[in-house]
């Protein structure tokens, strides 16, 4: 699984940034350290590396564990079927972060569109009068040709 939006600032701890060595991640998920390997082989919970390919867990992947054991346990479903459920999450979060930015966008080129209106509306020449069409509802009209005999 990839990873969006990682660490902004390197020194900046969030709820992505690896600091659980697997021991640590293990006894804080409650599972034990060969299930986390499983689950990193499987691709379930991919932890970043460090230089020495050591795994690292943020508070994330440790969630994410629970969530697996959850599911794998109480629901009964088979670690295929989780890794579906995630990469479905996953896609479902990405596609409402990409809404939010099309919606932004999308006010935001209202709001351009709205300026550019008011300074056309600004730019009328205030000298002119505008052409209003009148509608006579009582007028009636009726024409009638002219006979070849009246001409």
């Amino acid at each position: 699984m990839e990873r969006v939006g990682r660490r902004r600032n390197p020194y900046q701890l969030t709820d992505e940034t690896p600091v659980y060595v697997i021991s640590v991640a293990a006894q804080l998920s409650g599972l034990h350290p060969q299930t986390l390997r499983q689950y990193d082989r499987l691709g379930l919970v991919s932890p970043d590396r460090t230089a020495g390919r050591g795994r690292r867990y943020s508070a994330r992947d440790i969630e994410l564990l629970r969530t697996v054991q959850q599911l794998s346990q109480e629901e009964g479903i088979n670690l295929a079927g989780i890794k579906r459920i995630i990469e479905l999450e996953n896609q479902v979060a990405a596609l409402q972060s990409r809404v939010a930015e099309l919606s932004a966008a999308v006010d935001g080129a209202a709001a351009a569109i709205q300026q550019r209106e008011a300074a056309v509306h600004a730019s009328y020449r205030r000298d002119l009068v505008p052409y209003q069409d009148v509608q006579q509802a009582s007028a009636l009209v009726v024409w009638r040709p002219k006979r070849a005999t009246e001409q």
